[in-house]
C-alpha cells in the first residue's frame, strides 16, 4: 500500500474514532492529527479540510467498491448502500447530521444522483432527461436519502428490516400506479 494511503488511512481512522465519541463540529483538525500521531501539515497535504477527509471515507469505503456491471436492478445497489451504512452506522449516524456546503449529505446526493440515473433511464426507456426524469430523480433521491437519515438517526430497526419495509412500500407504491395507469387507459 502507497504510504500517502497509509497516511489517509490513519487520518480516515482517527475520524472515525473521534466521531463516535462526540459532534463532528465538535472535532478539529489538530485533533484529528493528534489522535493519529500526524502533523497538520500531513493532513492539508491529502484533504481539503475535515469534510474532505469525511466523504473521502465513504468513496474509499463503499464507491469504489461499486460494480455498477454486477447490479441488476436499484433495488440491489439500494440493498448495498444501507447494509454499507448500517455495518458503519456509528460513523455515517454522525455524517449524516453534518448540514451546509461541503456537507456529507450533499456529497452523497451528487454520488448517488447519476448512479440512480441509470436506473431511471431503464424506468422510463429514455437517453435524456426531459423535465419529468429530472423530476423524478430528484424526488427519488431525496426521499432515499431522507429515508437513510431517518432510519439511521432513530437506530431502531437493523438493515434487514428497513430494507424489507422499503421493499414493500416499493412494491405497494409500483402496483399501486400500474393498477392506475390501467384504468385510466380504458
Amino acid at each position: 500500500m502507497p504510504e500517502s494511503n497509509i497516511t489517509k488511512r490513519a487520518l480516515a481512522e482517527s475520524m472515525k474514532q473521534l466521531m463516535a465519541k462526540k459532534p463532528f463540529s465538535k472535532i478539529s483538525i489538530a485533533e484529528i492529527c493528534e489522535s493519529c500521531g500526524m502533523n497538520r501539515k500531513s493532513f492539508y497535504y491529502h484533504f481539503k479540510d475535515k469534510y474532505d477527509l469525511v466523504n473521502w471515507i465513504f468513496y474509499t469505503g463503499f464507491v469504489s467498491h461499486v460494480d455498477m456491471n454486477a447490479y441488476d436492478s436499484g433495488i440491489d445497489l439500494m440493498d448495498d448502500i444501507c447494509r454499507y451504512f448500517y455495518e458503519e452506522r456509528k460513523f455515517y449516524q454522525e455524517a449524516l447530521r453534518i448540514e451546509g456546503q461541503n456537507s456529507f449529505r450533499e456529497y452523497f446526493e451528487e454520488t448517488i444522483r447519476p448512479v440512480t440515473w441509470i436506473f431511471v433511464k431503464d424506468i422510463f426507456d429514455v437517453d435524456e432527461k426531459g423535465d419529468f426524469e429530472k423530476f423524478f430523480l430528484a424526488f427519488f433521491c431525496d426521499a432515499f436519502l431522507n429515508a437513510i437519515v431517518r432510519w439511521l438517526t432513530d437506530d431502531t430497526m437493523d438493515a434487514d428490516e428497513f430494507l424489507k419495509h422499503t421493499h414493500r412500500m416499493i412494491l405497494t407504491l409500483a402496483k399501486k400506479i400500474v393498477i392506475q395507469a390501467g384504468n385510466t387507459e380504458t
